[in-house]
C-alpha cells in the first residue's frame, strides 16, 4: 500500500501553504530575531557585571589613609615671640596645625589652630591693645546671642550653629583680658569650647 504524500500546511495568515521561499524568509526573519535578543540580552548581563565590578571596588578596596596634620610647636613659638602670650596647656588629643604671631587690622595678634579630639575645629585669637573693628573682624561680624562664665572667666557668646552656611564661625567666644581680647571661634561642640576655655582660664593672671 503506498504510503500517503503529506500536504503542505496551510498557513493561516496566508490562507494557503508555504512558498519555499516564504519558508526560507520566515526562518531567516526568526533566526535575526533570536540574534537581536541574545545581543540585547550580553549587553545588559555585561553592563551588569561591570557594574558590580565597580561596586566591589568601591566597597571592598581600602583606600590609603590621608597623612595625618602635622602638629605645631605653639608654645615654642609663643616663648619665641618675647611677649606674654597665653598658650594654652591641652591634652595630647588636641593638636595645633597652625600658631602664628603677627598683625591684623594693625593689632598685634596670636593665633593658635586647633583640632580638637572629635577632628573639629577651634581657632584661637589672642590680640593685644584691640579695638572694635579687630574684633569684628575676627568674629567674622558675628552679633552676640548670650554670655557663659568658666572658671571664673566671663565670656560673650556668638552662637551662628542654626544660621545659613557660618563655616568656621559657627560658634564663638570673646573675653577681655588684662591687655586685649581673646576670640574663639570654630566647628566644635560647648563641651570642647569649655575645655580650651578652662586651659585658657588656668594661663590667665
Amino acid at each position: 500500500m503506498a504510503r500517503e504524500q503529506k500536504q503542505p500546511r496551510v498557513v493561516a495568515e496566508l490562507g494557503r501553504p508555504e512558498t519555499p521561499e516564504e519558508t526560507a524568509a520566515r526562518k531567516a526573519e526568526t533566526t535575526r530575531k533570536h540574534r537581536a535578543n541574545q545581543t540585547a540580552l550580553n549587553l545588559v548581563v555585561a553592563l551588569v557585571a561591570s557594574l558590580g565590578i565597580v561596586l566591589f571596588l568601591v566597597v571592598v578596596v581600602v583606600r590609603p589613609a590621608a597623612p595625618p596634620t602635622e602638629s605645631v610647636d605653639y608654645s615654642q613659638i609663643a616663648r619665641d615671640t618675647g611677649q606674654q602670650l597665653v598658650a594654652p596647656v591641652l591634652p595630647p588629643t588636641w593638636t595645633a596645625n597652625d600658631a602664628r604671631y603677627g598683625t591684623t587690622d594693625g593689632v598685634t595678634s596670636w593665633y593658635i589652630g586647633f583640632i580638637t579630639p572629635e577632628t573639629q575645629f577651634i581657632a584661637f585669637e589672642q590680640g593685644l591693645d584691640t579695638n572694635p573693628t579687630w574684633l569684628a573682624t575676627v568674629l567674622g561680624r558675628a552679633t552676640a546671642t548670650g554670655a557663659t562664665t568658666i572658671d571664673g572667666v566671663e565670656w560673650t557668646v556668638y552662637d551662628q550653629r542654626d544660621g545659613d552656611d557660618p563655616g568656621n564661625f559657627a560658634y564663638s567666644m570673646s573675653t577681655e583680658v588684662a591687655d586685649g581680647t581673646i576670640v574663639l571661634h570654630g566647628t566644635a561642640p560647648d563641651a570642647e569650647f569649655e575645655q580650651l576655655a578652662t586651659a585658657i582660664a588656668a594661663e590667665l593672671p
